[in-house]
C-alpha cells in the first residue's frame, strides 16, 4: 500500500488532514491496526508497561506486526524513545534469522532478543525497525531479497510517522538476515521504488554458498548448485557505493569466518571501498552484538560511528 494510501486512511480515521501533525505513537499503531496495516496482534504499550520487560526497554515503544508484504510473515516492528523529539531520526532495521528454512517465524524467544536490538537504536535517539521474513522450502531464492526491498519500501513511505528520515535507513544483517540484506544491494533487480538504504551492518553472514551447502541452505537455494554463483551476493555486493560495516564473531563457525573474511578481500580489491571491520569477541544473538560493555568489542560504538557519518552528510 502507498504511502499516500496510507496516510488517506490515517487521515480519515482521526479526523485529520492527509499530512496530519503526528499523534502519539500508540495512537497511530492503534490506528494501523484499524486500517488493516497492521495485525491484530499489535501491541503499542510501552515496554515498561510489563512487569516482565527488560530495563534496557524501559521508555520504549513498540508498535507491532505492520504488514509490509501479502504474506503472513511479511510484518515488521517499530521501536521509538522520546517522542517528544520532533526532528527525523536515523532508522536502524534489523533483519536477523538462524536459518534459511522454517515452517513460521522467530520463535518467541528470539523476538525478545532482537527486540533488545532494537532498544538499542531507540534509547540512541533513532528508530528501531525489525523485519521478518519468508522462509524456505515454501519460500526460495529470492524471497528473502524480495522481503527486505518490500520492507524498506514500506519503511520509505511510513517512517515519518514514527519520526524516522527515509535518508538515513541503515540496514542491519544478522546471520541468515546478512546474507538477505547482502543480496539486496548485490541485486538491484528485486528492488523496489524507494527502497535504498544510506549503509548496511552485515554481521556473521553466508555471502556465498557452495555444493556443499546443508540442506536448509539447498531448500533455499534450491537443488542445482550451478545456478548459486548467480544467486550469491558476488559480484553484485562488489559494485556499490553504499557504506558496508562488516563483522564476525571470532566463534564463528570456521565457514563462516571464512566467508566474512573473503568478503572483506573481494570490497577491498574492488573498485568501491574496503569495509569497515570488527572481529566480536562473543556472538550470543543480536542484542549481544550491540552491548556496550567496552570489554566485550561490540558493534555498538561502530555502528554509531557509521549513523553519525550518514547524519554529517545530510547537513546542509
Amino acid at each position: 500500500m502507498t504511502r499516500y494510501l496510507v496516510c488517506f486512511l490515517l487521515g480519515a480515521i482521526m479526523g485529520t488532514p492527509v499530512r496530519a501533525p503526528e499523534p502519539a505513537l500508540p495512537d497511530i499503531a492503534a490506528h494501523l491496526v484499524e486500517a488493516g496495516l497492521a495485525l491484530d496482534g499489535s501491541d503499542p504499550a510501552p515496554a515498561n508497561a510489563a512487569a516482565d520487560e527488560p530495563n534496557s526497554c524501559e521508555g520504549v515503544t513498540f508498535s507491532r506486526n505492520l504488514r509490509y508484504g501479502e504474506s503472513d510473515l511479511n510484518v515488521l516492528d517499530v521501536a521509538t524513545g522520546d517522542i517528544s523529539e520532533t526532528s527525523p531520526r536515523p532508522v536502524l532495521v534489523f533483519v536477523a534469522g538462524e536459518s534459511f528454512a522454517g515452517e513460521s517465524g522467530t520463535s518467541e524467544a528470539a523476538d525478545a532478543v532482537q527486540d533488545q536490538a532494537m532498544c538499542f537504536a531507540a534509547r540512541h535517539g533513532m528508530v528501531g525497525v525489525k523485519v521478518n521474513y519468508r522462509l524456505a522450502p515454501t519460500n526460495q531464492w529470492p524471497a528473502g531479497t524480495r522481503d527486505v526491498a518490500a520492507a524498506t519500501s514500506w519503511i520509505h513511505q511510513n517512517i515519518d510517522l514514527f519520526g524516522g528520515s527515509r535518508d538515513e535507513i541503515v540496514a542491519v544483517g544478522y546471520s541468515v538476515g546478512a546474507f538477505h540484506v547482502a543480496s539486496f544491494l548485490a541485486h538491484p533487480e528485486f528492488r523496489e521504488r524507494d527502497s535504498d538504504v544510506a549503509a548496511a551492518v552485515l554481521v556473521s553472514g553466508i555471502y556465498h554458498s557452495s555444493a556443499d551447502a546443508g540442506a536448509a541452505e539447498k531448500s533455499y537455494f534450491g537443488a542445482d548448485a550451478g545456478k548459486y554463483d548467480e544467486r550469491s551476493a558476488f559480484p553484485g555486493i562488489l559494485n556499490i557505493d553504499t557504506p558496508i560495516l562488516l563483522a564476525w564473531s571470532a566463534l564463528d563457525p570456521p565457514g563462516l569466518i571464512a566467508q566474512g573474511q573473503l568478503l572483506k578481500e573481494r570490497l577491498c580489491n574492488s573498485r568501491t571501498h574496503c569495509p569497515h571491520t570488527t572481529v566480536l569477541k562473543s556472538r550470543n544473538g543480536l542484542a549481544s552484538v550491540f552491548e556496550q560493555d567496552a570489554a566485550s568489542r561490540s558493534l555498538a560504538e561502530p555502528t554509531l560511528e557509521l549513523v553519525r557519518e550518514i547524519e554529517a552528510r545530510e547537513l546542509p
